[in-house]
């Protein structure tokens, strides 16, 4: 999170998104559900939620990801500690659970993540393995290999690496990088690459969209890839993100993206309204409104900065901001409300801004 780019208080009147005769479009009272319209019946590529497996028999949770959403990633159940806890110990459960959800209802599987590149979302067996490069090679080998063969033909696309490099643009510290150098990011898409040659692969990573020295590292990196004869699919932007970044920003890191033919996936979006606010607030109509006008900015920012071929979705971290991680700890949920749905799953100015800009309005 950008605190510099966040929403500052003002006074001023927020435009509205749509005007006051679109109203009696809405498909229920209190929703800007636009009548006749889903998320993925409006858009030509997948959009997609970042789910909790806990969540997927949970009303309206379940029935808002059927009726919206063409995709599903997880927030947690794919990664590293939560696969393989122990060595050689792989825990596919919960991880199935998703795939069969997604498969029962006709959705695509996006895998977050393989590697998470901090030490502190990694096994500590990993972190205590004894061993130098060859057996760290190895044991970097095994965890691909014997994930991504087995969700091979199921799960199309992967985040193979996430948050890798800081915001200057060197590597983040972390066990792989220790033991194996900065090689080991290749060497994790050359495995992936090997266990399922037809899976998508992406690199993950926060704070791309301002088109600074991470995101040209993350370019270079894919140019190496290349040179090298090693799949780079794509970037994943994660696009956690304020009301005060600047979508024509956002648009040029789209089109630096897509000019090296790399599919552009923003892969975990919100839109926060916290700054500067108490620990809990109430979502007023006039931030409501701002917050729709950002979303649907942002995707024309990706509409326009990305050509057709290159668009691999958009999908947000979460369902409505009831499941956001930002209210975690929250029992009312309202310490945030950054995401399309309501507290309560209605359509928020927040969606309504999202597909409209879908429909060209």
């Amino acid at each position: 999170m950008e605190e510099d780019l966040a929403p500052q208080e003002t006074t001023e009147k927020t435009q509205t998104v749509v005007s006051a005769s679109d109203l009696d479009e809405t498909a229920e009272k209190g929703s800007y559900h636009l009548k006749g319209y889903t998320l993925k019946g409006v858009f030509d590529f997948p959009i997609g939620a970042a789910v909790v497996y806990e969540r997927l028999k949970n009303e309206p949770y379940s029935s808002t990801l059927k009726r919206e959403f063409s995709r599903l990633s997880s927030e947690s159940n794919f990664k590293f500690h939560m696969l393989q806890p122990k060595e050689n110990e792989f825990v596919f459960t919960k991880a199935d659970e998703i795939v069969n959800f997604a498969q029962q209802n006709k959705m695509q599987v996006h895998g977050h993540t393989l590697i998470w590149a901090l030490d502190g979302m990694t096994p500590d067996w990993v972190l205590n393995y004894k061993g130098g490069a060859k057996e760290f090679d190895q044991l970097l080998k095994n965890h691909i290999y014997t994930v991504v063969k087995h969700f091979k033909g199921k799960v199309t696309s992967w985040d193979v690496v996430n948050e890798a490099l800081t915001p200057n643009g060197t590597y983040v510290d972390n066990i792989w990088l220790r033991k194996l150098g900065e090689g080991y990011l290749l060497k994790a898409f050359q495995y992936a690459s090997e266990a399922d040659p037809k899976a998508k692969l992406f690199a993950n990573d926060y704070s791309q969209e301002y088109g600074g020295k991470k995101l040209k590292k993350y370019l270079k990196i894919a140019d190496e890839a290349r040179a090298k004869g090693i799949r780079f699919d794509g970037l994943g932007f994660q696009m956690h993100t304020v009301l005060r970044v600047d979508a024509n920003m956002v648009q040029k890191s789209f089109e630096m993206t897509a000019a090296k033919g790399l599919l552009v996936h923003i892969s975990e979006m919100d839109v926060a309204l916290r700054y500067q606010k108490p620990s809990t607030f109430d979502l007023t109509d006039s931030l409501s409104r701002a917050q729709g006008a950002k979303y649907k900015e942002l995707v024309y920012a990706y509409l326009n900065g990305v050509p057709k071929h290159l668009r691999f979705g958009i999908t947000t971290w979460g369902v409505a901001d009831k499941d956001s991680y930002f209210n975690r700890n929250y029992v009312n949920s309202n310490h945030d409300y950054p995401l399309l749905f309501s507290k309560d799953y209605k359509a928020k100015w927040a969606y309504r801004g999202f597909i409209e800009a879908g429909l060209g309005r």
